[in-house]
């Protein structure tokens, strides 16, 4: 079954977003990669997979494949989620890299190719060389995963990565403001709950 709220993309880091398609927005857990399904349009709202590769193995694969699929994707995420609590807050070295062999092997399963295409600019238009990839099954569906987690991994700097401060949130986030001061997942959710709780502190404390 899918779960028809729309995916959290708040961390400002795909590979981060990845580990938050699990959460608790308000009360109870959602996952949103929990079957086959779930991880279609969870891919489909991170645009890491075209809406035409998306409904062609919809169509060509049998349920069964895209939940195992998903529950392949879930391993991956808790894989990856060990890795980067261990080192979220300090810079990665050189020594990581034997810790990260179980993402370089499906980095290695990719069919990406390149190919010249035209895209429009301003009115004008122009070609450009795209990167094109293979969506031969279901497991093809990790990949752009994988190359999302791998991105984040060379590009971010892990002394900025933060957990949410919220009290039950399992959000975490790149910190990109001015001297690291977020503290939540978002102002929306966890920090107008710390709001909210700290008014009544307060009004409890003048009664």
């Amino acid at each position: 079954m899918v779960d028809h709220t729309p995916a959290m993309f708040v961390a400002d880091a795909l590979g981060l977003d990845f580990l938050n398609s699990i959460a608790t927005p308000t009360d109870t857990p959602v996952d949103w990669i929990r079957d086959g399904e779930g991880l279609l349009a969870w891919l489909e709202q991170a645009r890491l997979v075209p809406g035409e590769a998306i409904e062609a193995l919809r169509t060509q694969a049998m349920p069964q494949e895209l939940d195992s699929v998903a529950a392949q994707a879930r391993g991956l995420r808790e894989w990856f989620r060990t890795f980067v609590r261990h080192h979220m807050g300090k810079p990665l070295s050189a020594k990581s890299l034997r810790k990260l062999e179980p993402l370089n092997r499906l980095l290695q399963r990719d069919e990406a190719f390149s190919q010249i295409a035209a895209h429009t600019h301003e009115g004008d238009i122009a070609l450009e060389l795209r990167t094109m990839r293979r969506w031969r099954s279901p497991e093809s569906l990790l990949l752009p995963i994988g190359e999302a987690m791998a991105r984040f991994v060379c590009d971010e700097d892990f002394s900025n990565i933060k957990a949410c401060e919220g009290a039950h949130c399992t959000l975490m986030f790149v910190d990109r403001t001015r001297g690291r001061a977020r503290r939540w997942c978002s102002m929306a959710m966890c920090g107008n709950r710390s709001k909210v709780a700290a008014h009544r502190k307060r009004l409890k404390a003048q009664r």
